[in-house]
């Protein structure tokens, strides 16, 4: 099915664009950052470290309330927002020396919000820096002057898009491989409704509904069920089930195609439909994610999915009207009494 792979490499360099663009904006905006200093990398922030329980040397982790002031933390980063007066925080001795670790619950101003979430972790979301030394602090007192220098951020944009690649790396690798079953399951059931009869019977019903915008597929033609069980799973969110209804689909409107190398204006319109497919249905994940709060949308969702629908039957059907596309339809090339207009 050269047409139909020749659709499937179209996508794949619509997402390869996609991904190029996004990579390109990702270092323009990583570039700009570096070269304003943003996070001030390896620059400490003054701060005052206040212990209530006095300063202890030897202690592996001792609490301690952390105070930024204003005016140096504004000047430092040259922000607006200021931070809060002070911060619960952990000084923790480690073998590279003395870290203060923040309190996971802190709301922090830009930028050290984006710092704090830049090296956060599953395990540990808190903010870190490092203390500079205080080792020669005097055990017991109450309150020191010092500096905490924060992990340095570089290429953030970057970092964000590579993990996202790779999370949807696997999980395209685990919808692919649950899609096995799924193909298996409804295109045996497609087989056994074509045995039965059940296939031919749905053509008849839902004939007049499709024909007019898939003039090219002949009457009685399983096409036109295949492509119903398609939008029929569609629209009661049953994506799974309607991959390979629309793979079968596009087979048999593939098989009517004179052509190996364009796809025909069928082909196109049931990619239109697809894409824009009408849902009675909300999608499991949106119901898996809001619950019984999904009610409120369904309206929304519905009026939705319907304008989309509308707009791509529309679009379609203008863009197969202009010269250009009537000039390369396989259907009215392969015809030589077909109008040239």
């Amino acid at each position: 099915m050269p047409a139909l792979r020749r659709l499937v490499l179209m996508l794949n360099y619509i997402w390869s664009g996609l991904i190029i663009g996004s990579l390109l904006f990702a270092l323009t905006v990583d570039t700009q950052e570096l070269a304003e200093n943003r996070f001030r990398n390896d620059t400490p922030l003054p701060v005052t470290l206040e212990f209530p329980d006095g300063y202890a040397p030897d202690a592996r982790r001792q609490p301690v309330e952390v105070r930024i002031d204003s005016s140096t933390y504004q000047n430092l980063y040259d922000v607006d927002p200021a931070p809060a007066p002070t911060y619960p925080g952990t000084l923790v001795q480690t073998q590279e020396g003395q870290k203060i670790e923040f309190s996971a619950e802190a709301d922090f101003p830009e930028p050290l919000a984006t710092i704090q979430s830049f090296h956060a972790t599953d395990d540990n979301p808190a903010l870190r820096a490092t203390l500079r030394d205080a080792s020669q602090t005097t055990a017991g007192v109450g309150q020191i002057e010092t500096a905490l220098k924060f992990e340095p951020v570089r290429f953030r944009k970057l970092n964000d898009i590579a993990q996202a690649a790779l999370n949807f790396a696997e999980t395209a690798a685990s919808l692919a491989l649950s899609l096995i079953g799924v193909l298996g399951l409804m295109l045996g059931l497609v087989k056994i409704g074509e045995e039965a009869g059940l296939i031919e019977s749905l053509t008849g019903v839902v004939q007049p509904i499709l024909s007019p915008l898939f003039p090219n597929v002949p009457d009685d033609h399983p096409a036109l069920a295949n492509i119903s069980l398609n939008l029929l799973a569609n629209v009661f969110g049953l994506g799974n089930a309607a991959t390979p209804l629309g793979i079968k689909a596009m087979e048999d409107l593939q098989d009517l195609n004179p052509s190996d190398e364009k796809a025909s204006d069928d082909m196109v319109m049931l990619l239109a439909l697809n894409t824009s497919s009408v849902q009675l249905v909300p999608p499991s994940l949106l119901v898996a994610i809001m619950g019984l709060q999904i009610n409120q949308l369904f309206f929304s969702i519905t009026l939705a999915t319907l304008c989309s629908t509308i707009a791509g039957i529309l679009g379609t059907l203008a863009l197969h009207q202009l010269p250009y596309f009537r000039a390369t339809a396989p259907h009215r090339t392969a015809d030589p009494e077909a109008p040239n207009e």
